[in-house]
């Protein structure tokens, strides 16, 4: 039973390290935010994370 649940914990963790590799390759900046990060906080040159890009849009 533990090795079953230490099976799935290293596929989990090497599912989200295979998808963080893909996106860095694509250029992605902003890994997983809901705007894409194409608010006016990224243009600047950074990312402000998934709330700063909400909340910069409410301004």
């Amino acid at each position: 039973m533990d090795i079953i649940v230490a099976v799935v914990i290293v596929l989990i963790l090497a599912a989200a390290a295979g998808y963080v590799i893909k996106a860095k390759k694509r250029g992605v900046k902003c890994i997983g935010c809901p705007e894409g990060c194409n608010c006016e906080k990224n243009a600047a040159g950074g990312c402000a994370g998934c709330s700063g890009c909400a909340a910069a849009e409410q301004k």
